[in-house]
């Protein structure tokens, strides 16, 4: 009996061990729970900018005096780094506080693997949606941004925790209602990027972390 647990417990250090070198554990839940509060700042911020709502993604936001149609689109674009920056500084910080913790290395060939699998679709993204801004055309932004961010996450999430795909299908999934439902935008972005985080960072920190 004793031979038989001492064999189970080998498999399962083998299996621990080939699971750290193949995945990048050090993802932190508390990461996507910090991103997703900052997503939901920044979509206030937003709600704020585009005067409590009056202003929609529509045919009418271009109609909008040339000074308030400009003074609104630098905002949103100086808003949408600041989100950014702050959400994958945060994430950095806490995943780099797990590393340390359990003692993983932060920096690894599955972290190379991990980034080139979810860089991809953001990059391709992200300069799609540099186009679309300046192209003036900003009612297609948050189904964009969505679906690519989404396409990233379930490409990555073969090297990383199995929650992370299922992160991305929704964000997929939202992305395309947001390209049915235009006017919704803002919505559809504040649940992807703000709700969604919050709640993968909850299931994934009771998970691993608890």
């Amino acid at each position: 009996m004793t031979n038989q647990h001492d064999h189970f417990k080998d498999i399962q250090d083998i299996k621990s061990m080939m699971e750290k070198s193949s995945k990048f554990l050090s993802l932190s839940g508390l990461s996507g729970i910090s991103a997703g509060v900052i997503a939901l700042i920044g979509a206030a911020v937003a709600f704020f900018l585009l005067d409590y709502g009056s202003i929609k993604y529509d045919e009418n936001f271009y109609l909008l005096p040339p000074h308030q149609y400009e003074h609104t689109m630098i905002s949103l674009f100086l808003l949408g780094l600041i989100v950014l920056v702050s959400a994958l500084g945060s994430g950095f910080y806490f995943s780099w506080r797990k590393a340390k913790k359990q003692n993983l290395p932060i920096i690894n060939r599955t972290t190379y693997l991990l980034l080139n699998s979810l860089l991809i679709p953001l990059i391709t993204g992200g300069i799609l949606c540099i186009i679309i801004f300046f192209r003036h055309d900003v009612n297609r932004l948050a189904s964009i941004t969505l679906i690519f961010y989404g396409l990233g996450l379930v490409s990555a999430s073969k090297y990383t925790l199995s929650e992370i795909q299922y992160l991305g299908i929704s964000e997929i999934i939202l992305g395309l209602l947001a390209a049915i439902f235009i006017n919704y935008g803002l919505i559809f972005w504040a649940l992807g990027f703000g709700v969604l985080h919050i709640v993968y960072g909850i299931i994934a920190y009771i998970r691993h972390e608890k």
